[in-house]
C-alpha cells in the first residue's frame, strides 16, 4: 500500500495526515497545537522553531499511529496559513518570529500610503492596502529586525509564507519557492502578469532575490533530504495555501464553484476561472490556483473572527468548557430572549467588505434577563452575519446568483451554526463527510501534481455528510439582519 502525506500547517497547529494514495482516504491524523506569542495588543507571532518542530512531532506520530513504513509515502501536499511572513537565512535558520496574518502592527503605515498607490497595489494584486497581507510585515521587518536588515544587504535573507520555509526545510534548503496561491497573498505579486512587481517590491523596500521563485500549484516543488523523520527522496508534489486548499478539497475547480471555511476565521471563495474579476464591493480578487496551462481566479471574503469567538467564550468568560459545548448551550435560548441582541465580533478588525483596521468588538440589546444562553447564540448569529455580508457582497460582484454554501472547517461540526447559517443565507447549506478540507485538499494537490488523480476526477472523490436546508419563515433573521446592519454603520462606519 502506498500513501500520501499532507500537512497543514495552520494558525493555532500543525496537522499530519496519511491518506490511501489509490483513493485518497484517511488512514491516520493527528492534530498538535503549538504555543502563539502576543508581545502587545493587536500583534501576533509564531517562533518558527516551534512551527518547524510541530512539522516533525505531527509528521512521525502519525506515521507511528498509522503503523507504515515511511518508504510507503509517495508523495507530500502541503498547505499553510497564508500571508505570514517568515524571515530566515540560507542556512534554513529563523532570523524573527514570523509575523502571522492576524498581526496589525502596519496599521498606521498602511494609512500612510496616498490613494495612487493604493489603487496601483489593488489593480496589480487584488488586495486592499491592509496590515493582513505579508508586503508591510515584510517591511516591518526589514526597518526594525537588524538581523533581517543586515540578511538583506549581504544576500542572505530568506522571505516567504509558511509554505516556503516548510519547503526549505524538508529539502534542507535546496528548494527556495512559493507556488502562486500563496504569493497572490503577499501584497507583493502580480496576479495578471504572474511574477513579483518591481514597483511593489522597490515600495516595500524588499529585494526580489529575497523572495522564492514561484511556481504552478502541482508538480515536483523538491524532494525530502537531511531529515530526522522522513527518509530522502519523497517528492513534494502540491500546495495550496489553506483557504485554496478548501476550495480544491471540495472539487472547486470550475467557475462558479465555492465554499467556505470556519476556522479561526472565516474565508469564503468563489471560483471565477481564468478571469480575474475585480471586487466594486470590499472582496479580495485572488488566486484559486495554477496549472501548467492557466490560473485561475477567485473572490475571496474574510472574516478575521469566527471560532475564534467561541474560543473567547471558552477561555476568556469561561462561559463553555470545549467549543462544542456552545452548541448546547445556544439551543436553550429563545427567539424571543435573542431577537434583540447582537454579537459583532470585530475583536482584531472588519475584514470584507468593510477593511477597518482597528476596532472593538461588541455585544448589544443586553437585558437583565439575559445570561450565557443568549450571548452564545448570539456568538453564533454574530458569525453567521458576518458570513452573510460576503455572500451578498460576491452576488453582486460576480453577477451570479448563490444557490447552495458548501462549507467546512471545525466549526461547521456544530449543527446549530450551520442551521443558523441556512436561516441567515436562505440558503440551502452544504456540509462533506471529511470538514478538514485543508488537509484534505492539500493530499489532492498532491495526488495531482504526482499524476496520482486527474483534477477532472476530483469531484468524485467528496462525500457528502449533510444539508441543511433553511427554513420557509424567515421573519426573525430578517429582523436580525437590519438590526445587524444598523449596528454596523453606527458603531464602525
Amino acid at each position: 500500500m502506498k500513501y500520501i502525506l499532507s500537512i497543514d500547517q495552520g494558525t493555532t497547529g500543525t496537522t499530519a495526515a496519511l491518506l490511501k494514495a489509490d483513493d485518497l482516504t484517511f488512514v491516520a491524523k493527528i492534530n498538535r497545537e503549538f504555543p502563539q506569542i502576543f508581545p502587545k495588543p493587536g500583534l501576533v507571532e509564531h517562533n518558527l522553531k516551534d512551527i518547524w518542530a510541530s512539522i516533525g512531532s505531527t509528521v512521525t506520530e502519525v506515521i507511528t499511529m498509522a503503523n507504515i513504513s515511511p518508504s510507503d509515502i509517495v508523495s507530500i501536499g502541503i498547505t499553510n496559513q497564508r500571508e505570514t511572513i517568515c524571515p530566515f537565512n540560507i542556512a534554513g535558520d529563523p532570523l524573527h518570529n514570523a509575523i502571522v496574518w492576524q498581526d496589525r502592527r502596519t496599521a498606521e503605515y498602511c494609512k500612510s500610503l496616498d490613494s495612487e498607490k493604493k489603487k496601483s497595489i489593488k489593480r496589480k494584486t487584488g488586495l486592499p492596502t491592509d496590515p493582513y497581507f505579508s508586503g508591510t510585515k515584510a517591511k516591518w521587518l526589514i526597518d526594525n529586525v537588524e538581523a533581517v536588515k543586515e540578511a538583506q544587504v549581504n544576500d542572505d535573507l530568506r522571505l516567504g509564507t509558511i509554505d516556503t520555509f516548510i519547503l526549505y526545510k524538508l529539502t534542507s534548503g535546496e528548494s527556495f519557492y512559493t507556488e502562486a496561491s500563496n504569493a497572490s497573498r503577499t501584497l507583493l505579486y502580480d496576479i495578471h502578469k504572474n511574477k513579483w512587481s518591481t514597483e511593489l517590491t522597490e515600495l516595500f523596500g524588499i529585494k526580489i532575490s529575497s523572495l522564492p521563485e514561484v511556481k504552478p500549484s502541482f508538480g515536483e516543488f523538491g524532494k525530502t533530504r537531511g531529515l530526522s523523520f522522513l527518509p530522502d527522496g519523497i517528492p513534494i508534489t502540491g500546495i495550496l495555501g489553506d483557504q485554496q486548499a478548501a476550495l480544491f478539497g471540495q472539487g472547486g475547480l470550475s467557475k462558479g464553484k465555492s465554499k467556505c471555511t470556519y476556522g479561526t476565521g472565516a474565508f469564503f471563495l468563489m471560483n471565477t476561472g481564468t478571469e480575474a474579476i475585480s471586487s466594486e464591493n470590499g472582496l479580495l480578487t485572488t488566486i484559486a490556483y495554477q496549472d501548467n496551462e492557466n490560473t485561475y481566479y477567485a473572490l475571496e471574503g474574510s472574516c478575521y473572527i469566527a471560532g475564534a469567538a467561541v474560543q473567547w467564550l471558552r477561555d476568556s468568560l469561561q462561559m463553555i468548557e470545549s467549543a462544542p459545548a456552545v452548541e448546547t448551550l445556544a439551543r436553550k435560548a429563545s427567539d424571543d430572549s435573542c431577537e434583540n441582541i447582537l454579537f459583532l465580533p470585530f475583536f482584531t478588525g472588519l475584514g470584507s467588505p468593510h477593511w477597518i483596521s482597528n476596532s472593538q468588538a461588541a455585544i448589544v440589546g443586553l437585558t437583565r434577563d439575559s445570561g450565557k444562553e443568549q450571548i452564545a447564540r448570539a456568538t453564533l448569529e454574530g458569525i453567521s452575519l458576518s458570513i452573510n455580508d460576503l455572500l451578498q457582497s460576491v452576488e453582486e460582484d460576480s453577477g451570479m446568483n448563490l444557490k447552495e454554501l458548501r462549507v467546512d472547517g471545525g466549526a461547521v461540526a456544530n449543527n446549530f451554526l450551520m442551521e443558523i447559517q441556512a436561516n441567515i443565507s436562505g440558503l440551502k447549506v452544504i456540509r462533506p463527510v471529511v470538514i478538514e478540507t485543508t488537509v484534505f485538499g492539500a493530499a489532492c494537490a498532491s495526488a495531482v501534481g504526482a499524476n496520482l488523480l486527474s483534477k477532472d476526477n476530483l469531484s468524485e472523490v467528496v462525500e457528502i455528510d449533510k444539508e441543511f436546508e433553511p427554513k420557509e419563515e424567515l421573519h426573525y433573521e430578517s429582523k436580525k439582519k437590519d438590526l445587524w446592519n444598523k449596528y454596523i454603520k453606527k458603531l464602525y462606519l
